[in-house]
């Protein structure tokens, strides 16, 4: 369709101070996607934000360190609605009271803080506060290193050994501290509490941030972007210039901010500081590949399908009818294509193709000639004779090339007056197109070709259906593949060599 002439595009090249706005934005939208994923990770991470250990195998007590990482837990919980827990909270200050009166006195001072502390790691098993932050696992290796370390099949029966003063008199508690500091309060204190807001979802106040940070940033971007493109082509809607914006929708969005990787991207692709298109070449290339098999089969099975259709229909007969010229409305004198296109080729036909095939022609005639003078002249007992054979073969040639000269000197005259435009001729040339669509309608009408030509027709293109389609489905991916790779290291080469001899 033809661009309105208040839509043409008015060629503008960004500045200075345009590039470096869209730099910054690029940069802005990765530091903004950066953000992105380390808000919607950081509850189920939290546990390694607190600890700032990695455990590389879960199964495997094998902890790496990495003291390098600061604390944030203290900024962010807040952020996030956590706070800590008051079950385990409780819990991890009456261990505080129990280790300071255990490195003060003998245990068998302290047995009240001792089941104290034995009562609260029953109401622990017991209530599994870890249940409400999603961390009901967490008890589980607590109880485990229990059971572990008291050599117990319950957790409270191994709490109550471990916690016990014979236990403690055979065990100093310079040792068993350490059990209790490194093995099991780092996952108790791992357990927080999250509040909800009004609509009984976990309290994120995330959101402030990305709108006071980021958000403000890319709607500002965006209408300049607008304004950008209403002013390269004059007389665009608003509507019209936001619609092809569409990318831009996710930086906008308070919700599925994972979207916004789309145009981060493009964003840094389009101002040149990451280069996608290795990436979009690989990745669009497997997506062909594995669409592009199912995709063809349909569209081939829809086109055999309607080709079918067109076959089987009665109306064969009215729409060769159709094709006469006194049936169209041409749009003007010179508009009538075939009777252009016979006029073109006949004449290629004639004076061109048909002189160059007179070796074969009079090699066709006369071999039909000399069989036809063979079994009619020459009588059978004198076909022995070698001299009348050879006669007999030289009177076919040379009656052989005479008809074959005066047909093509025919063709060739033919030719030469066909290519010349005459009215005559044209109406002769088109009364003859006319007359050849009427006959061929009338014979399929009046005879059986018709039912016939479209059962063989039908037939034909059913057997595509089940060979065609099926190699297609048989043709590995890999392979198409391959040879896509193959084609394109022969194009590159190409041109490295044009570009070696430019």
């Amino acid at each position: 369709m033809t661009r309105p002439r208040w839509h043409r595009i008015v060629p503008t090249g960004p500045g200075q101070g345009q590039r470096t706005w869209d730099r910054f934005v690029a940069v802005w939208a990765g530091v903004n996607l950066l953000w992105v994923a380390f808000d919607l990770s950081y509850v189920p991470l939290r546990t390694f934000w607190l600890q700032r250990n990695l455990h590389p195998i879960p199964s495997v007590p094998l902890v790496v360190p990495l003291p390098f990482l600061p604390d944030i837990t203290p900024w962010v919980d807040p952020v996030k609605g956590i706070e800590p827990h008051r079950e385990t909270e409780a819990y991890l200050r009456q261990f505080e009271r129990l280790d300071a009166a255990l490195l003060a006195a003998p245990a068998a001072a302290s047995r009240p803080i001792l089941q104290q502390q034995v009562n609260l790691t029953d109401q622990l098993i017991e209530s599994n506060p870890f249940l409400a932050s999603g961390q009901s696992g967490t008890l589980e290796k607590i109880k485990n290193r229990l059971r572990q370390r008291a050599d117990r099949d319950s957790a409270r029966q191994a709490a109550a050994r471990l916690l016990s003063v014979e236990w403690l008199a055979r065990h100093p508690w310079q040792q068993e501290r350490l059990f209790w500091r490194q093995q099991v309060l780092p996952l108790v204190a791992t357990n927080y509490w999250r509040s909800i807001d009004e609509n009984a979802r976990p309290t994120d106040h995330a959101w402030r941030i990305d709108l006071l940070l980021f958000q403000w940033v890319f709607g500002l971007d965006i209408l300049q972007r607008v304004l950008r493109l209403r002013r390269r082509i004059p007389g665009l809607s608003w509507r019209d210039a936001l619609l092809r914006r569409w990318i831009d929708l996710p930086l906008l969005l308070p919700f599925w901010r994972w979207l916004r990787i789309g145009p981060a991207l493009e964003r840094l692709q389009s101002a040149r500081l990451i280069n996608l298109e290795p990436l979009r070449a690989v990745v669009s290339r497997g997506v062909v590949a594995l669409l592009a098999l199912e995709l063809f089969e349909v569209l081939a099975l829809q086109l055999l399908d309607g080709l079918q259709g067109l076959v089987r229909s009665p109306r064969w007969p009215q729409r060769l009818r159709a094709l006469r010229s006194h049936q169209s409305v041409p749009r003007s004198a010179d508009d009538r294509e075939l009777v252009e296109l016979v006029r073109i080729w006949a004449p290629l036909l004639l004076s061109q193709v048909a002189p160059r095939l007179a070796p074969e022609l009079q090699s066709l005639l006369g071999y039909g000639l000399r069989q036809s003078l063979d079994r009619t002249v020459v009588p059978t007992p004198l076909r022995q004779l070698t001299p009348l054979l050879q006669m007999e073969s030289g009177i076919s040639r040379q009656l052989a090339g005479g008809m074959v000269d005066s047909l093509l000197d025919l063709s060739r005259n033919t030719g030469e007056r066909l290519s010349q435009r005459d009215d005559r001729q044209l109406e002769l040339v088109q009364r003859f197109i006319d007359r050849f669509w009427e006959e061929l309608a009338l014979a399929l009408e009046t005879g059986s070709e018709l039912q016939r030509s479209q059962e063989l027709i039908c037939a034909l293109i059913e057997g595509v259906k089940g060979t065609y389609l099926s190699q297609i489905n048989r043709a590995s991916i890999t392979a198409l593949i391959q040879e896509l790779d193959a084609l394109m290291a022969v194009s590159i080469d190409t041109n490295e060599q044009g570009n070696t001899r430019a």
